[in-house]
């Protein structure tokens, strides 16, 4: 492969991630930029308590439990459903930021998948029960997580297209696949589903990750980028 085909080839792999729409932020870049050091405090402070639950958590109770004002509270947001929202969506997308800045622009495309899809897992690896269970039982938040693992598919899913192009796999349905290894952390994440794991949903994930994806790879092809 000549010098400008390979430079092509691994431009191809950021322009295609960059086509991806992201979902839409619960409060906008800007809005975030102007949060004082205490509202940011705050909401690292409501990462932690929501561990604990939030459907049943009053606005009064929160600001008693990170020991801010009710007034600094209604300045973030409107409502504890909004506040609760935007606690989840700023740490989705912390994760999923750190998820694509890992990519390395000359990685293939299957090793692309496993950091992305390695990384990006970290958002489960300590989920609680209790938060797992409100997070199936209040409409909007799940709804907002869905929006994430939906963004987490079409990344895979486009990935995989470019593997298919390359050679590096079969002819496969990608977005069957992309459904699959791109939902085993949410799908894990359940409440119900984490009392049966031997491990942690993390770990759970990653480790159908590899067997899927190991299984798809061609033999005879160029050398699996997977092992």
């Amino acid at each position: 492969m000549t010098v400008n085909a390979l430079t092509e080839e691994t431009s191809g792999l950021l322009v295609r991630l960059r086509e991806v729409p992201a979902p839409k932020p619960v409060i906008t870049r800007q809005r975030e930029k102007e949060l004082t050091k205490r509202q940011r405090e705050v909401l690292d402070q409501l990462s932690n308590l929501f561990d604990s639950g939030f459907a049943e958590i009053t606005m009064s109770e929160i600001a008693s439990r990170v020991n801010c004002s009710l007034r600094t509270l209604y300045e973030i947001a409107n409502s504890k459903d909004e506040l609760v929202l935007i606690v989840i969506d700023r740490n989705l997308r912390k994760v999923g930021r750190t998820a694509i800045e890992i990519i390395d622009p000359w990685m293939t495309p299957l090793e692309a998948i496993r950091l992305y899809l390695e990384t990006a897992t970290v958002a489960v690896e300590s989920t609680t029960e209790e938060f797992a269970k409100d997070l199936e039982i209040v409409p909007s938040a799940q709804k907002l997580s869905k929006d994430h693992s939906d963004y987490l598919v079409a990344i895979t899913r486009s990935l995989l297209d470019l593997a298919v192009e390359r050679g590096d796999i079969a002819d496969v349905d990608t977005a069957a696949v992309a459904r699959v290894v791109a939902g085993l952390g949410r799908d894990f994440a359940h409440v119900d589903v984490m009392k049966d794991l031997r491990s942690s949903p993390k770990a759970a994930a990653d480790g159908m990750l590899e067997i899927i994806m190991r299984g798809l790879v061609l033999t005879g092809t160029k050398e699996s980028p997977w092992i």
